[in-house]
This record gives structure tokens, sequence and C-alpha cells, in this order.
């Protein structure tokens, strides 16, 4: 099938270009983010391959079926960007990627909460000015900590996994808590209790109407001082400005982001020569104990060939009419 990819980058290309040879779709790649200007570049293609941060509102999908759009191909797990019900209405077909790498995002998140708590980015900064000094690097031992996991689907139970090895003891909140967490030993308790009893809070739930800003300044007034948070789920499952605030009361002790709510107008660029214009975004990165990543929390070899693999088998069998089984309705 005929496919426009947006937000195309060189990544993109090597890995689906390398499964498609097995697949035989014609795929044409386009750089630009999907938005209601850039919509016409997909005129006459059947099939639209979109990312996280392209936009799919109800007037972008209605110009991509007045195009000819039957399909979206989302290469993400994640579709809160996406108007279903208006996809529905126009009869345009949407798949995802369920599970591509739960252990890169889970890894990742190890990695971040690693690298606060020993400060690893600063200590590096400094040894490559010639600064051996230990002050200001002091961090603690994870072993007998209590770690909050919010959300415990693929991602959050490998999360818990390598915290158990750690030594943590793990609390966690889920609407359909996981047998095999419990098998493990891990307490689930009310969300209040998460945020009241944590000394780390890592947050592997979908965005949703009743996610949306979970963590908010009522829930973070109700931590521990001197909490490390971390988000490697959807921007907007945290309230960026009631995080600032609790950084300068020194209420947060430590946070770490791989995505951010406003991430769409910076993150996937090169933006080093420029003025960063997002005035939150740039408080955040004034604070010693503030790490941020652009969404590579998913940026691995395994990840990127079975997302390409998933999203083509998506429109193989979109091309054959029967379901993959990832379609979102």
């Amino acid at each position: 099938m005929h496919v426009a990819f947006f937000s195309t980058h060189a990544f993109d290309r090597e890995f689906f270009d390398q499964v498609n040879v097995t697949r035989h779709h014609d795929l044409h790649y386009l750089e630009a983010r999907l938005t209601p200007s850039t919509s016409a570049l997909a005129q006459g293609f059947p099939v639209v391959c979109a990312f996280v941060n392209d936009q799919l509102g109800a007037g972008v999908l209605a110009a991509l079926a007045a195009g000819g759009a039957r399909m979206i191909a989302l290469r993400s797990a994640g579709f809160n960007h996406v108007d279903l019900s208006r996809a529905r209405e126009l009869g345009l077909s949407v798949s995802r990627v369920p599970a591509y790498s739960p252990h890169a995002v889970a890894e990742h998140t190890i990695a971040l909460i690693l690298t606060l708590n020993r400060k690893i980015h600063r200590a590096y900064a400094r040894v490559r000015e010639g600064n051996f000094a230990l002050d200001g690097l002091l961090g603690f031992d994870l072993v007998g900590r209590t770690v909050g996991v919010v959300g415990t689907g693929k991602i959050g139970a490998i999360v818990v996994r390598i915290l158990i090895a750690f030594g943590c003891r793990v609390l966690a909140y889920d609407i359909a808590p996981s047998p095999e967490c419990r098998v493990m030993g891990v307490e689930y308790v009310p969300l209040d209790d998460i945020w009241t009893r944590s000394d780390v809070i890592t947050l592997h739930t979908p965005l949703t109407t009743e996610t949306r800003h979970r963590v908010d300044a009522g829930a973070i007034a109700r931590m521990k001082p001197g909490v490390m948070i971390i988000n490697t789920g959807r921007g907007a499952l945290v309230d960026t400005p009631a995080l600032i605030d609790g950084l300068k009361r020194g209420h947060i002790g430590y946070l770490g982001l791989d995505v951010y709510e406003e991430e769409e107008q910076l993150f996937f660029q090169d933006l080093s020569s420029h003025v960063i214009q997002d005035d939150v975004f740039a408080r955040l990165l004034t604070f010693p104990n503030v790490v941020v990543t652009a969404h590579q929390a998913f940026f691995t070899r395994e990840a990127l060939r079975a997302i390409s693999e998933t999203t083509l088998d998506n429109i193989s069998a979109f091309e054959q009419g029967r379901r993959s089984g990832n379609e979102l309705y």
C-alpha cells in the first residue's frame, strides 16, 4: 500500500526500510509533522503513518479522509492525540503498536532514578572540567526505600521486577492489579498512599481524561519532603507548573522527565542554535536536581525494530481485509 509517513527521522527510514523488504509497501517519508497546514501532503495516500506528536484532531482527520486516507497507522502505543470518535465517523481505521519494547522504557526509568540519586549528570560535567570534588554529589542507597509505581502494565511490571532486585519495597496503584506483581510481593494501595508513603514515585499509565494532571499541586503537597518523581509515560500526567513550584520550595527533591506536556514544539528536533521560547520548560532546565531526556525511553534497536514490524503488519492486515488485533475500535 502507499503510505505517507509524517515526522520522519533517519532512524525511521533505517528500520522501516529493513522490515519492508519482506512487506513490500510503498513508503513515502515526510519530515514534516502532521498538522492542519501539512495534512495536504497526504493527498492520495490510503494510509497515513503518524508519530506521537502528530496532530490527529477532527479537522486533520477530515482533511485526510477527504484526500483518500482510509487508515491511520500509529507507530506508537499512545493514542491520546487522536480524535477516535471522529475517526470512526469518517470510516478511518486506526491501529497502534501496543507493545514494542517495554524493557526499553522500564530500563530508562531506572536509569533516570540512578542518575538523579547518584547525580551522574553533575559528576560527568565536573570531571570533564577537572573538578574531582565530591561535595554536593551525595546519594542514598535504594535498598530498603519505598517506591510507588503508578500503573503496572507491561512497562510498570518490569520496573517493579528491577526495583525488587534492588531491594526496594514496592507499592503500586492500578485499576487492574497485576497478578504477576502480587506474586513478586507488591502491595497494592490507594493512590493517596502512593503519594504519602513513597520515597520515589514513577508513572506508567496512559493519558486519559482521568489521568491528566494526576500529579498536581494537591498530590505533591501530600508527598514526602524530598520525594523523587519520574515520568516516562505521557507529559500531561503531571502538572508542570506545580512541579516547578514543588522544586522551588524544596519539597520535590528530584525530578526525572522523559516526556513533557508541550513537547511537540521541542522534542525530536535540533534546537541547539535557537532560544527556547517555552518559558515553563526553560525554567525546568535551571534546576540542578532535574534531568530531562527528550522522549528517548523507547529508543533502542529492539524497540525500533518491533515498532517497524508491528506497524507494517498492521498495514498488511488492513490491505488484506483482516484485523491485526491492534485496531483501536
